[in-house]
């Protein structure tokens, strides 16, 4: 029996803990925050010293039961959670909660750290245990008060300032400041065009490129040539002097340079090269990073693979560092080996230095081992994190930069540059990926020159270019900014993220975050109204005070009312914000219809440019310019003949009277397949197919609205044999086969197509009309056996419900009248109802 019972996070975490403890520990997982603020106005009540009320997390109650069940039985209960604030908190919480349901006793609870999940790191934590921390337990509290305090004030403002439903976070607003911003650059760039002259050179069976740099002497900087014919005139003049005397090498310069490698992977790091090198997104990196770090079944055991992934600190313990060296001294050579080992400082403010940078838990365990054995998510990952933590211990690796002058004997100058690697050290091991296509020189070698050579000129060409906006942010280089502007901290960069895609303000193109219009108006409505507090100094000062607080420098409660009191006087302010003001944006353009202002407004679809002046000036257009004339169909309307247009909806393209919105006749794109048979309900028109709005096929009466009689299957004229309606509908399926059906709900009478007239009358002997749909009895059920064994039946639901399913299919107003019929509006039967709703 287990006399000491553990809590972990999660359930991984606990097998592989489990397995290191022995029989005398049980080892039980919290799933997270066992309890959290009351869902509700007034769980943070500033009135009142910012007391916090907390209730129990429905969800996790049946572990928190299993957890009470096992402390029963225990002398002693270990608190295990994460390293972080967050896991000070759950163990805080865990205790709290098993006080106030007086279940813990006078049995002691103690708290151990280990930051990562190997034999000996859990044996040693278990060796020096301690308290809770509650300075990381008020730090989590403030930072959990602040985000309630300006989710449950400021989105309430959202909801009716700007759109139900929205919410607004502390951070996150921030970071879609952050984004919007860079998007109003990007809208705002003028593009700058320029060109530039490079020859296409050979020497010793080499090709090179050499650019020019320097024209009539002078060197030539980005918009010296800006226009073709200068750009052609020059490159003329070149070859004339190439011709009258060969290109020559007027000076080499060589420079012996060394490049460090980086840093092991901090949090933020190791999010950046997963974005580059793998594809991840911030997310995805820390889902799998925590697997690596709870721990893998990789055969001969279960092992958690990598130090924990939520760190700042770039530090490595002296062991580590040992065991690393020693790795490669023994597989890359003692030449790969610095004389001292290498040590890193974080340059981020408050960094976490306790912790150690991601590293794996034993060098010697290589992405080779583990091939085939781990998810092909979890070996990349651990790949990246293996190369990037054995290159930051080995030598620097040593280039040759060469940067080689030629002329003609005249006023230009072409310059080659490039470089060779003469030791690759780290880069034998790992690189660090750059953003945005930096280009790497090391990657361009040349060819040996010397000093008079005289390289063969294959050609010379000019290109165009055009300067280029900033980039959008993808999730490596907004991470990168958010850790340079001090928002957030390692464990919130990923949730940052999501929560804006969740929230739909931002969404990706091509791996790049754009704001959606819908963000861009929240983004500038808190911006406008609301400036300081997405400011990012202010929010990089909040994670400053929080930091001080954890460091036992502050107490959390003053740093709480210094933010509030301001904070709650501007929302007072700010409730007088007119809703009109909130989400719109005034233009330097006049409408014109009236000539009045024109602003920018967000609508059910996004944002769109409307008169100030509505209604009494309707005028509208799209965003990106005023919408072109409809293009014309070249036949009037038949209702009041006007010409007929093309417009575009919701669906797609269809044809509508320009006389909109006084008439209102619109038709398809292409007209509807006849399926030759006349309406068996007026006798007048003829049954063509058509589709509704989600793709499924039905016909109905080509006068509609006139006759709004529809069914769903193929009609055949011919007539019922039970009762006489003049048409059938053809049904396929791979039990019934094909057969014929009535469509009328009260008849329902069906036999196969290959029936003989014979066949059709015995089926007609023994046939049972269905009864309504819901008011089947129970000799009814039983005495559909009997019916099924005559022949498969195709039953029709009652007329109520015959004329509900179809209005929920009808793409246009002639086939959602079309199925309202109620008489003889026919269905399929119960079960394939059912799907035609649910589609």
């Amino acid at each position: 029996m287990a006399h000491q019972l553990v809590i972990v996070e999660s359930p991984a975490k606990a097998k592989t803990i489990q397995k290191y403890l022995g029989d005398d520990f049980e080892v039980l997982a919290s799933y997270g925050h066992v309890r959290d603020l009351r869902p509700k106005e007034g769980a943070v009540d500033p009135e009142h010293d910012f007391a916090m009320r907390y209730e129990a997390i429905e969800r996790n109650e049946r572990h928190v039961d299993a957890i009470i069940k096992a402390l029963r039985k225990a002398d002693k209960l270990w608190l295990a959670t994460d390293p972080d604030r967050e896991g000070e908190a759950i163990s805080w919480h865990l205790v709290e909660l098993l006080r106030e349901r007086q279940q813990l006793g006078g049995k002691p609870a103690q708290r151990v750290v280990f930051h990562e999940i190997t034999k000996k790191a859990v044996q040693e934590a278990i060796a020096n245990p301690r308290e809770i921390a509650m300075d990381l337990v008020n730090a989590q509290q403030a930072r959990r008060a602040l985000d309630y305090l300006v989710g449950f004030n400021l989105s309430p403002l959202l909801w009716r300032k700007v759109r139900p439903g929205l919410s607004a976070g502390r951070v996150q607003s921030a970071a879609l400041r952050l984004i919007c911003e860079r998007e109003d650059e990007i809208e705002a760039f003028v593009s700058q065009e320029y060109w530039t002259i490079a020859a296409r050179l050979q020497h010793q069976d080499s090709l090179f490129a050499g650019r020019l740099t320097h024209w009539q002497h002078q060197k030539l900087e980005q918009f010296d040539i800006t226009h073709e014919d200068q750009a052609e005139s020059m490159r003329q003049e070149m070859e004339t002097d190439i011709l009258r005397q060969p290109l020559q090498v007027r000076e080499v310069e060589r420079k012996n340079r060394q490049r460090q490698p980086a840093a092991p992977f901090t949090t933020s790091t190791l999010q950046q090269e997963a974005s580059r090198k793998l594809g991840f997104n911030a997310s995805r990196t820390m889902r799998v990073a925590q697997q690596l770090y709870e721990g893998i079944n990789i055969g001969s055991e279960t092992v958690g693979l990598i130090s924990y992934m939520r760190t700042d600190a770039v530090n490595l313990s002296e062991e580590a560092i040992a065991d690393i060296r020693g790795f490669i001294g023994s597989h890359y050579g003692d030449e790969f080996v610095p004389e001292s080992p290498r040590r890193y400082k974080t340059k981020t403010k408050n960094a976490q230095e306790a912790h150690e940078a991601v590293r794996p838990t034993d060098i010697t365990r290589t992405p080779d081992m583990l091939q085939g054995i781990l998810d092909k998510d979890l070996w990349r990952l651990y790949d990246l994190i293996w190369k990037r933590s054995v290159a930051c211990q080995m030598s620097a690796a040593r280039l040759d930069m060469v940067a080689v002058d030629m002329d003609a004997g005249t006023h230009w100058t072409l310059r080659a540059n490039g470089s060779t690697v003469t030791f690759p050290g780290f880069m034998a091991v790992y690189q660090e990926g750059k953003d945005d296509g930096d280009e790497d020189e090391s990657q361009r070698i040349l060819p040996p020159l010397q000093k008079g050579d005289q390289p063969q000129v294959q050609g010379i060409d000019t290109e165009q270019h055009f300067t280029e906006p900033p980039p959008r942010y993808s999730d490596a280089t907004l991470v990168k900014t958010l850790e340079a502007h001090g928002i957030g901290r390692p464990s919130t960069y990923a949730s940052i993220i999501q929560t804006l895609q969740n929230r739909e303000y931002v969404e990706t193109e091509q791996r790049r975050f754009r704001p959606t219009d819908l963000g861009r108006v929240v983004g500038r409505f808190l911006a406008n109204h609301f400036e300081r507090y997405v400011d990012y100094n202010f929010t990089a000062g909040m994670e400053d005070e929080l930091d001080a607080i954890s460091r036992g420098e502050k107490q959390w409660q003053p740093v709480l009312n210094e933010f509030w009191g301001p904070f709650r006087d501007l929302l007072d302010e700010k409730a007088n914000v007119s809703r009109a003001e909130a989400t719109s944006e005034a233009l330097d353009e006049a409408c014109p219809q009236c000539g009045k202002p024109l602003f920018l407004k967000l609508g059910r679809h996004g944002r769109f440019v409307a008169c100030s002046g509505y209604p009494d000036c309707n005028y509208t257009r799209p965003v990106d310019g005023p919408r072109e004339a409809p293009e014309p169909v070249g036949r009037d309307c038949p209702e009041c003949g006007k010409p007929l247009v093309y417009k575009t909806g919701r669906y797609g393209r269809f044809i509508s009277c320009s006389g909109y919105p006084e008439c209102k006749h619109i038709e398809p794109l292409t007209q509807p397949k006849s399926s030759g048979v006349t309406c068996p309900q007026c006798g007048e028109g003829e049954l063509v197919e058509k589709r509704s709005r989600y793709g499924k096929v039905f016909y109905s009466c080509n006068t509609y609205p006139k006759c709004t009689y529809a069914v769903w299957g193929p009609p055949v004229a011919k007539a019922c044999p039970r009762c006489a309606w003049p048409i059938m509908i053809e049904k396929r399926g791979k039990r019934l086969g094909e057969q014929l059906a009535c469509p009328r709900a009260e008849c329902g009478f069906h036999f196969q197509v290959s029936a003989s007239e014979a066949e059709i009358a015995a089926l007609l002997e023994g046939y049972t009309p269905p009864p309504p749909r819901g008011k089947r009895s129970t000799s009814a059920k039983k005495a559909a056996p009997a019916r099924k064994a005559t022949g498969k039946a195709v039953a029709s639901p009652g007329k109520k419900a015959a004329a509900k399913k179809p209005t929920a299919q009808k793409p246009t107003k002639a086939s959602a009248s079309a199925e309202k019929n109620a008489t003889v509006n026919p269905a399929p039967r119960q079960r394939t109802n059912k799907k035609v709703a649910s589609s």
